[in-house]
């Protein structure tokens, strides 16, 4: 199976154990997913489309891929631009960021249909989210989408997480209409309640899986939280409990890792529930951690029966 995840990859520095020092990595949300489905799955092969600089620390990016198994034959070179950058700053523990994206190269993802319908034509399921649609601007917005739509038309599963951020969108309509027009092309719907209650008014997880489904989703899997996780496949319908998490570190890259889970034990031929509950352990593992991206043992996590 062949797995093709879309988005921006940044920079990331966060502060070491030495006042006023800190270490140069690279996360972001579709990224984060391709790393950990990587190390969960290497049986799959797994890109990343993007647009990167020509510069040293985009060769830095670019290479990191590629030592973390992650095909970088989809990872397009702008000549005049470079990645985003992000700072972790701490305060008594409490992590807060500062961005600096304005100018990343990965805006520009989509100016080439060409190159989007082949890197499509590779995959099996091509995974996106809000994320990457909020860095593009309308008419790139609506090329990627139109890209994903022929994908699945063609038979390619496209999945996708809304990853609500309403600080890169310019208006909360314009987030909330760019969502649904996402998972109108997509065939998996991972939203996470907490932020679709806020922003879509939902009462309940059912809900909002509700809501993905006459946008013309076929699956939803809702993350909630400590709370079930409701997945809702056509006529069925189902809860997977959520294990406690004996100490919560960083929920960075929570739902990042869950959906590298899902994506996981789906290539392995699984169910959606024995996929589900593969990806809270490893999501439970990975919060009990400090980072994006941090060391995870796939043969410590549950294998359904069949497997």
């Amino acid at each position: 199976m062949r797995v093709l995840a879309i988005g921006e990859c940044m920079a990331e520095l966060a502060p070491t154990k030495t006042e006023g020092d800190f270490r140069l990595g690279f996360a972001g949300d579709t990224f984060n997913t391709a790393w950990y489905l990587a190390r969960c799955a290497p049986q799959v092969e797994v890109s990343y489309l993007t647009v990167v600089g020509n510069d040293a620390i985009s060769n830095k990016m670019t290479d990191f891929m590629r030592d973390s198994g992650i095909v970088d034959r989809f990872v397009q070179v702008s000549p005049d631009k470079t990645v985003g950058l992000y700072l972790i700053s701490l305060d008594e523990g409490e992590r807060s960021f500062s961005y600096w994206r304005g100018q990343s190269a990965a805006r520009g993802l989509a100016d080439d249909p060409t190159a989007l319908d082949s890197a499509m034509a590779h995959g099996d399921l091509i995974y996106f989210s809000g994320i990457t649609l909020a860095i593009l601007n309308s008419e790139r917005r609506a090329a990627l989408l139109n890209a994903l739509r022929k994908a699945r038309a063609a038979g390619k599963t496209i999945a996708f997480d809304p990853n609500l951020r309403p600080k890169l969108w310019v208006s909360p309509g314009d987030m909330k209409r760019a969502i649904m027009e996402g998972a109108a092309v997509s065939d998996l719907v991972l939203p996470s309640f907490e932020d679709e209650a806020v922003w879509f008014d939902d009462a309940s997880p059912t809900a909002t899986a509700e809501r993905y489904l006459e946008a013309g989703a076929r699956t939803i899997i809702v993350k909630n939280g400590a709370d079930p996780v409701l997945y809702v496949n056509g006529s069925a319908r189902s809860e997977v409990a959520v294990a406690p998490v004996a100490t919560l570190v960083d929920t960075t890259a929570a739902g990042d890792s869950f959906n590298a889970g899902v994506f996981a034990r789906h290539a392995a031929g699984d169910t959606i529930s024995d996929g589900v509950a593969y990806a809270c352990a490893l999501s439970r593992a990975v919060v009990q951690q400090r980072g994006a991206l941090v060391p995870v043992d796939p043969a410590s996590l549950p294998r359904p029966t069949n497997s």
